[in-house]
């Protein structure tokens, strides 16, 4: 029965098998990323010193 279904449809049900997925992985990037800015704001205010790894000061002889 499934193959039924899914047997030469005109090409959209093939274009849907790929489609789908990415689609699906493209709301779940946009997702992680909306929630990763999100997270990163709410750091940004609650802590006032700047991101990043300080270089410790040397001295040159």
């Amino acid at each position: 029965m499934i193959s039924s279904i899914f047997g030469h449809q005109g090409g959209w049900d093939e274009a849907l098998m790929v489609l789908v997925p990415i689609a699906i992985f493209v709301g779940l990037l946009l997702l992680a990323n909306k929630r990763a800015k999100a997270i990163q704001a709410k750091r940004a205010q609650t802590d006032p010193t700047p991101e990043g790894p300080e270089r410790p000061e040397t001295s040159e002889s």
